[in-house]
């Protein structure tokens, strides 16, 4: 099973990683999958996506990195933590994003999270506009593939806060919501995407970075013209529009 795994998330990676997506250059972005109850695989700290091997994931305990989302600690002890989490002591260190992966596959129905830098989406999220982007939806495939809305969590410092600020996001969302999001937005940052799958993280993803580039090509022209959230509940409560989840794996 590990093995299928390894596989399965080396696949997610270089299909966040590829060029012509504009989703991650260099080492941004990371993936993660859940391996048992214990342990995860995420993708270690300077790799890149698009070319990752075996050699560039680290499995790490979820006991290890979960006590961080609460108390106060030194960086150095966040260091610490993060070589410690490694089942193999003699594996590349984990990405320091390693402990949000930790939270989010933690979660009822996530399997896997791929969080990139897409270029259309952070257009966005460096702008005024990041709100309207994560609470309102512009076509019906956006609603299938996102959900009916996102997460946005505020710009954050890297590492245990942002950690920390994604789990209150979250939290307050599957509160109102009763499910796990399938789209977390970071402000001035990126975007995380969660699922069961490889191809539902992929399918959130992708269609995240189209809705933002209609977003952005409809701004100029002196919108968006928003669906209204009467459009929004009629969409995701289709039964034809559960059954292409089903189908797009999501």
């Amino acid at each position: 099973m590990a093995s299928e795994l390894t596989q399965k998330l080396i696949g997610l990676c270089h299909d966040l990683g590829r060029e012509e997506r504009g989703m991650a250059i260099l080492g941004e972005g990371n993936a993660s999958t859940r391996v048992d109850e214990e342990t995860f695989l995420v993708k270690a700290s300077g790799h890149c996506l698009g070319t990752l091997g075996e050699p560039g994931l680290t499995l790490c305990r979820f006991k290890t990195l979960l006590p961080l989302l609460e108390g106060t600690w030194a960086d150095e002890d966040v260091e610490r933590l993060l070589l410690e989490s490694r089942v193999d002591q003699n594996a590349a260190k984990p990405s320091v994003e390693g402990l949000f992966h930790a939270y989010l596959l933690s979660l009822p129905g996530v399997s896997f999270v791929g969080h990139v830098h897409a270029i259309a989406v952070n257009q966005i999220l460096c702008s005024p506009r990041a709100e309207d982007y994560a609470t309102k939806r512009t076509f019906p495939d956006e609603i299938v593939c996102c959900g009916t809305e996102s997460v946005l969590v505020p710009y954050t410092d890297p590492g245990v806060h942002l950690a920390r600020a994604i789990a209150a996001g979250v939290k307050e969302y599957m509160e109102r919501h009763g499910e796990a999001p399938r789209i977390i937005l970071l402000q001035n940052h990126g975007i995380i995407g969660l699922g069961g799958s490889p191809a539902g993280v992929m399918a959130s993803l992708m269609m995240a970075e189209k809705a933002a580039k209609i977003f952005v090509g409809a701004a100029a022209l002196g919108g968006p013209v928003f669906l209204t959230p009467e459009n929004v509940a009629r969409i995701s409560g289709r039964s034809d529009e559960h059954y292409r989840r089903k189908v797009l794996k999501l």
